[in-house]
C-alpha cells in the first residue's frame, strides 16, 4: 500500500545506506570506547556524551541494512554501558529489530531527523577529531557529521556533574543559540482604579481614638508598579481583553484579600488544607481551583467533569429565557434575580466528553471552564448554565493539558500529537501552533504576562514559546523523565518544573539557565505552585507528600554571569536539604493539584487510593 508519507520516511532512513562492514561495528565502537576511557579525566566526561547517540545510530544503521544478528550482538554488548536515564529509550530501541519496524516508529524517525546536540569544549573536540582521522575510522566520523550537532565552546571542559545536570533529553542538550533570544519576562502594568474604603476599616480606625479622617486612599492597584518594568513586554504586544466592571470588582476583592495575606517564610509556613476525593471510582485525572478558591473541578476517567462549590454558596444556573424576560433589569440585585434557586446544589456534573478528562482550567472571571480529553477535543463550558458552549477540534489524539491565560480569552492545549496550540474562545481554529517537541506535550502553562507559554514534554525538555509569533525562545534540558508539572514564579522571572524523575528543577528565564535542583520526592511530581508573593514553592507528588521549599533562598545570589550563560558551566549548589522547609504526608493520597488562596492558605487535592 502506498502510504502518503513514505517518500519522507525512506529519505530519512536512506541516510543509513552508507554503511561500513557490519562485522566491524563492534570493533569501531569498542575502539572509540577504549580511546575515551583512556583519555584525560578532563576530556573523558565530555567525550563520554558521544556513547549514547553513536550507539543508537550504529544500531539503527545495522538494523536498517538488515544485519539483524550483528545488530543484536552489538546491542547486547554495549547497551549496559549507557547512562541509566536512557533506559526507557533503550527499551524502545531493543524492540526495533527489523527494517520494517523503523518505518512506523515516530520517535525513531525524530531521532533520525533531528541532530543530537552535544556541548563540548574545543580541546576535547580536537582530541576526538584527531583520533578518528588517524584511525581512519570513517564510519564513526560519518555519523558524527551526519547525525550529531556538536556545539563547541572555548574554555574549560565541563565536569561530569555539570554535564549530568544538563543532559538526558531525547535530543541531547539545547544548542546555546536556542536560549539567546530576548524574553520579556517582566509583568504587565495593572490598570489603575481607586479602591473604596471598607466601612469596617473606618470603624477600626475610630476605635483607636484616631480622628476619623478619610485618608485620601489612592491605593490604586497600579500604585505598586507605577514605573513600567524594564523587562516587561509592551502593554499592547498582544491584544488582551478589556476589563469588565465585574473584573474590576473582583480585582478590588482580590486586593482586600491580599491586604490580609499572610507573609510566608521559613519561620511562617502556610497551613495546608487537603481536599481528598473519596470513593472516586471514576478515576480522578485532573483538578483545578478558581483563583478566589470558591470552586473546585475534577476531571475523571469516566469522561465526566464535576464542579463543586467549596464555600457555603451553592452553584446555581441562570433561569430560562421565559423567566428572565419577567425580571426588572433596573433592580439593584438583578444579578441575584437571574439565578434559579431551584437549581442550587453543591455539585454539577458536566457530560460531553467521550474519554478520560486529563486537564481542566477555570477562566479568571469564573464564567467559563475548559476541559480536555482523550477524545481529542477541548470543551468550553458555561458556569452560568453548566452546559457545553464549544468543542474545539484540532488535536486528533488525546489532549493532555489545557489552561486559560491569566487574562482570560486565550487558552493553550497540548497533546499526544506533540504540538501545543493557542486558541481564543471565540475562534474555532487555533491561533498558533507550537511545534518542536519530539514526544507528547504533557503540560502547558501561561507566563503571568500572557506573552509566553511554557510546555513540558515526554521528550524530557521544557520549551518556552512566544505567543506573538509562535517562536520557541527557550529550550531547557536536564530532566531525566517526562515533565508533568510547571509553575512560573509570580514575578515572572523563574520557572519551576517537575517530572517523573522526582526532581524539581529551577530555571532563570532571562538567562536561559538552570539555577537549582530540589531533590526529595521519590515519585512523579504532578503539582507545583508558588505562594502569592513567591516566597515558597510547594510541590505535590505521587509519593503522597506535599513538600514546601524556600524559594527566596533558592533564587538568591545566583551566578548568572555571561560566562555561565555562554558555556553552560552551571554549578548547582547541593542544598536541597537546606531549602526543604517541610514534608507533609497524606495517608494514601497522591497529590494532583496545589493552589495558594489569596491569603496564602495552601489547598491541595488528590484522590484516595486504597492500595
Amino acid at each position: 500500500v502506498a502510504v502518503e508519507d513514505q517518500p519522507d520516511v525512506s529519505a530519512v532512513l536512506s541516510a543509513y545506506n552508507q554503511q561500513g562492514d557490519p562485522t566491524l561495528y563492534e570493533e569501531y565502537y569498542s575502539g572509540l570506547k577504549h580511546f575515551i576511557e583512556c583519555s584525560l579525566d578532563c576530556h573523558r566526561a565530555e567525550l563520554s556524551q558521544l556513547f549514547y547517540p553513536l550507539f543508537v545510530h550504529m544500531y539503527l544503521e545495522l538494523v536498517y541494512n538488515q544485519h539483524e544478528s550483528e545488530a543484536k550482538s552489538f546491542f547486547e554488548r554495549f547497551h549496559g554501558d549507557q547512562e541509566c536515564y536512557y533506559q526507557d529509550d533503550l527499551r524502545v530501541l531493543s524492540s526495533l529489530t527489523k527494517k520494517e519496524h523503523m518505518k512506523g516508529n515516530e520517535t525513531m524517525l525524530d531521532f533520525r531527523t533531528s541532530k543530537f546536540v552535544l556541548r563540548i569544549s574545543r580541546d576535547s573536540y580536537q582530541l576526538l577529531k584527531r583520533h578518528l582521522q588517524e584511525k581512519q575510522n570513517n564510519q564513526i566520523w560519518n555519523i558524527v557529521q551526519e547525525h550529531l550537532y556538536i556545539d563547541i565552546f572555548d574554555g574549560m571542559p565541563r565536569s561530569k556533574q555539570q554535564i549530568d545536570a544538563m543532559v538526558g533529553s531525547l535530543a541531547g542538550e539545547a544548542k546555546r543559540e536556542a536560549n539567546k533570544a530576548k524574553v520579556f519576562f517582566g509583568l504587565l502594568k495593572e490598570p489603575e482604579f481607586d479602591v473604596p474604603l471598607d466601612d469596617e476599616d473606618e470603624e477600626g480606625e475610630n476605635e483607636e481614638g484616631k480622628p476619623k479622617k478619610k485618608k485620601p486612599k489612592k491605593d490604586s492597584v497600579g500604585s505598586k508598579s507605577k514605573k513600567q518594568d524594564p523587562n516587561a513586554p509592551p502593554q499592547n504586544r498582544i491584544p488582551l481583553p478589556e476589563l469588565k466592571d465585574s473584573d474590576k470588582l473582583d480585582k478590588v476583592m482580590n486586593m482586600k484579600e491580599a491586604a490580609r495575606r499572610v507573609r510566608l517564610g521559613p519561620e511562617c509556613l502556610p497551613s495546608i488544607c487537603f481536599y481528598t476525593f473519596l470513593n472516586a471510582y471514576q478515576g480522578l485525572t485532573a483538578v483545578d481551583i478558581t483563583d478566589d478558591s470558591s470552586m473546585i473541578v475534577g476531571g475523571f476517567a469516566d469522561s465526566t467533569v464535576r464542579v463543586w462549590s467549596v464555600t457555603p454558596k451553592k452553584l446555581r444556573s441562570v433561569k430560562t429565557a421565559a423567566d428572565l424576560s419577567l425580571i426588572d433589569k433596573e433592580s439593584d440585585d438583578v444579578l441575584e434575580r437571574i439565578m434559579d434557586e431551584k437549581t442550587a446544589s453543591e455539585l454539577k456534573i458536566l457530560y460531553g466528553h467521550s474519554g478520560p478528562v486529563y486537564g481542566t482550567s477555570f477562566s479568571p472571571d469564573r464564567n467559563y471552564l475548559l476541559s480536555c480529553s482523550e477524545d481529542g477535543t477541548v470543551r468550553l463550558w458555561s458556569l452560568q448554565t453548566f452546559t457545553c458552549l464549544v468543542g474545539y477540534k484540532g488535536h486528533n489524539y488525546p489532549v493532555w493539558d489545557t489552561q486559560f491565560s491569566p487574562y482570560g480569552y486565550y487558552f493553550v492545549s497540548g497533546g499526544h500529537d506533540r504540538v501545543a496550540r493557542l486558541w481564543a474562545t471565540d475562534h474555532y481554529q487555533p491561533l498558533r501552533i507550537f511545534a518542536g517537541h519530539l514526544a507528547d506535550v504533557t503540560c502547558t502553562r501561561f507566563h503571568p504576562n500572557s506573552n509566553y507559554i511554557a510546555t513540558g514534554s515526554a521528550d524530557r525538555t521544557i520549551r518556552l514559546w512566544d505567543v506573538l509569533n509562535g517562536n520557541c525562545v527557550r529550550i531547557f534540558t536536564g530532566h531525566k523523565g517526562p515533565i508533568h508539572s510547571l509553575a512560573f514564579s509570580p514575578n515572572g522571572r523563574f520557572l519551576a518544573t517537575g517530572a517523573t524523575d522526582g526532581r524539581v528543577l529551577l530555571w532563570d528565564i532571562g538567562h536561559g539557565l538552570m539555577v537549582g535542583e530540589l531533590k526529595g520526592h521519590t515519585d512523579t511530581i504532578y503539582a507545583l505552585r508558588f505562594s502569592r508573593d513567591g516566597e515558597i514553592l510547594a510541590s505535590g507528588a505521587m509519593d503522597n507528600t506535599v513538600r514546601l521549599w524556600d524559594a527566596v533562598k533558592a533564587f538568591e545570589d545566583l551566578e548568572t554571569d555571561d560566562f555561565t550563560t555562554a558555556t553552560g558551566h552551571i554549578n548547582l549548589p547541593e542544598n536541597s536539604q537546606d531549602l526543604l522547609l517541610g514534608t507533609y504526608m497524606t495517608k494514601s493520597t497522591p497529590v494532583v493539584h496545589l493552589h495558594f488562596t489569596r491569603r496564602n492558605l495552601l489547598l491541595a487535592a488528590g484522590a484516595y487510593s486504597s492500595q
